[in-house]
């Protein structure tokens, strides 16, 4: 984090360099910005977000000009010659800027279901489509990927969610950083409780509400999680529970 509170030098060039290449094309960017966008993105999430993922919203909205930047190129940039790689850090990464921008413009907010219709009304552009966060999460990350580990990377600004990581996903490194985002999820003691002497897990109802992504033929959610908890495994006969979800917002 810079301590006068602006971006180092380098990403600052970088986003410099998405508007030049932005204002051309008519508002269309093109697939190989990509790598620009995650390095930038990156740059904006570490000096917004602490280390337990919580994020200073009121700064943003006191500085706005860095996620605006990059919430332009959200709406603008062309998926179409995209890897799946590429799309898949694409749709993640925008995901999380969304929803900061859609708490930023809202503030003062303690909760984001005090929006009527945050995740499934609210419309936003990303990559020149109007959706959802409802339609962004389902169509461009559950139906093309069925990767249950996106679930740990999609952060809906709440205490509740997984702590948002600070580093941006790229598409050279997607599968290992959803990997270690999924390990430091489900090895964090207040995301998933184990009571030794209950003999009992208790879960986030994420994996209630999204309970088949979770269970492969034949496997239970215990075994699933064992997948994730190297040298600290649940024991297979542990009753999962699930405790409530924290709406509150995620903020500093």
């Amino acid at each position: 984090m810079s301590p006068s509170g602006s971006l180092p030098a380098r990403p600052l060039r970088l986003l410099a360099l998405l508007l030049v290449l932005w204002l051309p094309l008519g508002g269309i960017l093109a697939a190989p910005v990509a790598s620009s966008f995650s390095t930038a993105t990156s740059a904006f999430l570490q000096k917004n977000v602490n280390a337990d993922g919580n994020v200073n919203y009121a700064a943003i909205k006191k500085q706005p000009a860095e996620l605006n930047t990059l919430l332009q190129i959200v709406r603008s940039l062309d998926t179409k010659n995209m890897s799946a790689a590429e799309r898949k850090a694409f749709y993640l990464n925008a995901y999380n800027l969304v929803v900061i921008g859609a708490v930023v413009e809202r503030l003062p907010l303690t909760s984001v279901m005090k929006v009527p219709g945050f995740f499934d009304k609210l419309a936003f552009t990303v990559a020149g489509e109007k959706m959802t966060l409802n339609e962004l999460e389902t169509n461009k990350l559950q139906k093309p990927y069925s990767d249950a580990r996106i679930h740990f990377a999609l952060v809906c600004a709440a205490k509740g969610c997984p702590r948002l990581s600070r580093e941006a996903y790229s598409a050279a490194t997607i599968d290992a950083q959803l990997t270690a985002q999924t390990k430091r999820v489900l090895t964090d003691p207040s995301f998933i409780r184990v009571t030794t002497g209950g003999k009992k897990v208790l879960v986030s109802e994420i994996f209630k509400w999204y309970a088949d992504d979770f269970k492969a033929p034949g496997q239970a959610l215990i075994a699933y999680l064992n997948q994730y908890r190297p040298g600290q495994p649940i024991p297979t006969s542990y009753t999962v529970d699930y405790y409530s979800y924290d709406w509150s917002l995620n903020a500093l």
